[in-house]
């Protein structure tokens, strides 16, 4: 995806846990992060305590989405998507892309990968990788300081 382009549909998962979401229950009124983690990624369990403290610390302003998105065969094991869910703490809704569907539509190729969406679901910001977080508080704060100034 290319900056400035506009949230695509939330459609062809697997399964949802924790309850679905579409695209129009996220833009709106805040933005939206969506982050792309595999349960085989040793990286992205790590991240997942920093993803949860984002998520937390911005409970009431944004919205937070997970896109389990497989890397192997072993991957696709919806009970152990679940297992390693609630082991982690990820109790926002979680689109389970087994077969890549969004991962595409995204042009997506990486896990972690975060990407942070405006209020007008206009994607402003994307990072892959073990310091995906690290900019993204940085970028959640001006995009609230300009939804402020527009109300």
């Amino acid at each position: 995806m290319e900056l400035l382009e506009p949230m695509p549909d939330l459609t062809g998962a697997e399964e949802w846990l924790n309850g679905e979401v579409k695209r129009e229950d996220l833009v709106g009124d805040k933005p939206t992060l969506i982050h792309f983690w595999s349960v085989s990624c040793y990286l992205c369990k790590v991240a997942m305590a920093q993803v949860n403290q984002f998520r937390d610390h911005y409970k009431d302003e944004l919205n937070v989405v997970a896109v389990h998105m497989p890397r192997s065969e072993e991957d696709l094991d919806i009970a152990q998507i679940k297992a390693v869910a609630a082991e982690h703490g990820i109790n926002q809704p979680i689109f389970v892309d087994s077969e890549h569907k969004l991962a595409a539509v995204f042009d997506n190729q990486y896990v972690p990968a975060y990407y942070l969406f405006d209020h007008a679901g206009k994607l402003r910001h994307f990072q892959a990788g073990a310091r995906g977080l690290n900019m993204l508080d940085k970028r959640v704060n001006r995009i609230l300081e300009e939804l402020e100034k527009t109300f």
